[in-house]
């Protein structure tokens, strides 16, 4: 599952560089000029594979040392 969200973050860089609806002055439901409806959902998007990040590829040992420092268990320089 980690080297799936890193890919999906890697997908979404190369998909933040919009450069395809930059010409484009469509509306989306009459009123939302197509580049910032994209913009909406990459967000959401962005978002998404964000949270998935925080819940599956957190580094925990970084967690673990940090509460052994902080209760003073582990040494500061480990």
């Amino acid at each position: 599952m980690k080297w799936m969200i890193y890919g999906a973050a890697v997908l979404l860089a190369f998909l933040h560089q919009d450069s395809w609806n930059w010409d484009k002055t469509d509306l989306i439901f009459g009123w939302l000029p197509v580049g910032l409806g994209y913009h909406v959902l990459f967000s959401i998007l962005a978002g998404t594979v964000w949270a998935l990040a925080v819940k599956f590829a957190w580094p925990e040992h970084i967690e673990a040392w940090a509460d052994e420092v902080e209760t003073g268990e582990g040494d500061a320089h480990d």
